[in-house]
């Protein structure tokens, strides 16, 4: 597919980036080459193909997924400059 100097200028607008008129038909020789390699990829077939996640094939690591409150309150709120009842105590700021 041949990409011609006035849609390069209409997709540089598009991307909102100022190109240079004497660039054009660089940039559009660059957009015909991306075209056309992108049309012999489409002449792959990768029909019994599995996708991929990983060039690697792991299991990530994983844990039992339990509901705790962390048991450290104690250690949390040693480090507020006012605690009460187990909660941080705060200024009161609306009346």
């Amino acid at each position: 597919m041949s990409i011609d100097i006035e849609t390069a200028r209409k997709v540089a607008h598009l991307a909102r980036i100022k190109v240079e008129e004497d660039r054009l038909p660089a940039l559009a020789a660059e957009f015909s080459n991306i075209l056309d390699f992108i049309e012999q990829l489409n002449e792959v077939n990768v029909d019994d193909v599995e996708p991929m996640t990983s060039v690697t094939p792991m299991r990530l690591k994983r844990r039992e997924d339990v509901v705790t409150d962390g048991n450290y309150q104690d250690k949390i709120l040693s480090n507020a400059p006012d605690a009460r009842e187990g909660f941080f105590a705060v200024p009161k700021v609306v009346e």
